[in-house]
């Protein structure tokens, strides 16, 4: 598929098949670090994050996405940003919730991680995605696990700073070198969901220009569309300052309105509200009739 066409087709992700343009899926976000800026992480009480992961698919999950690294940027108004793992620690925050999701998880369990060798170890415990908030800028290897492994791959745009030239056109020509940079080393490019990086190297502004031009960056790249707004600082600061627990409404706002201007697949914390969000969104969206 060339860039500009529309996005259409399917994509197996572990055994499920994801139709694009059918219906928004849903990502529930299971993360197991002591420091989400969400506040939300469940640290290393593997038990609580496969209970969260199998209540996120009882309220309408289509993907469960674990990470053991918190990704919350430098210069946020949470501090410094969050601290580097190791990657053992990683690798001993999500291995263990992966294992523990085997056989018991009927959907597929993505890996949030920026390191190939945590990639590579998730693959093999049942990982069937994996999700890149650098777009192999950190570790182009991750595409060489996600090809060899025959996996999907997210590659979502992000930078320090947020200095742009022009944001949207920037923004597409940073996922479309790494679209470029996962298809040499072998994933196929039918194998590929982007993401523009909500929250990632954007003020507050350039936040909600993403969400308003969203089907641009779509329509230019021709591949599904992956987005993260949920309970993000923007959220808050556009509504006074909430903190992440209180921004459940603006959060369903901007998934509502993502998902008009094309999302694929929207990562969320709160999973059941979303859920029920994306169902409405899709019903005017994309049209419902009631059950023969």
């Amino acid at each position: 598929m060339s860039g500009g066409e529309a996005v259409s087709g399917a994509m197996d992700i572990g055994e499920r098949r994801f139709e694009w343009g059918s219906r928004t899926y849903v990502m529930g976000i299971v993360n197991a670090t002591p420091d989400s800026f969400s506040g939300d992480g469940l640290g290393g009480d593997v038990d609580a994050a496969v209970r969260q992961a199998l209540d996120f698919e009882a309220q309408g999950a289509d993907i469960v996405d674990v990470g053991g690294e918190s990704s919350r940027p430098p210069g946020s108004v949470y501090g410094e940003g969050a601290a580097a793992v190791p990657l053992d620690e990683e690798l001993a925050r999500v291995l263990p919730v992966i294992e523990g999701l085997r056989g018991r998880l009927g959907v597929p369990v993505s890996v949030d991680t920026t390191k190939a060798e945590v990639a590579r170890q998730a693959v093999a415990a049942g990982a069937s995605l994996i999700n890149d908030v650098w777009g192999l800028q950190r570790d182009p290897a991750l595409a060489n696990v996600a090809a060899e492994a025959d996996v999907p791959i997210v590659l979502m745009h992000n930078q320090l700073g947020t200095e742009y030239g022009d944001l949207i056109p920037d923004v597409i020509a940073s996922l479309r070198a790494s679209v470029a940079e996962a298809t040499a080393r072998g994933v196929a490019r039918e194998r590929v969901i982007v993401d523009p990086g909500f929250g990632f190297g954007k003020t507050p502004a350039q936040n909600l220009e993403l969400v308003r031009r969203l089907r641009e960056i779509r329509d230019a790249l021709g591949l599904p569309v992956l987005v993260g707004v949920s309970r993000k600082s923007t959220i808050g600061t556009v509504l006074g300052g909430l903190p992440p627990g209180e921004r459940v409404e603006g959060t369903a706002a901007a998934v509502a309105l993502a998902i008009a201007n094309g999302a694929d697949i929207v990562r969320v914390h709160d999973v059941q509200a979303m859920a029920r969000v994306a169902r409405m969104s899709d019903a005017i969206v994309r049209g419902w009739g009631p059950a023969p």
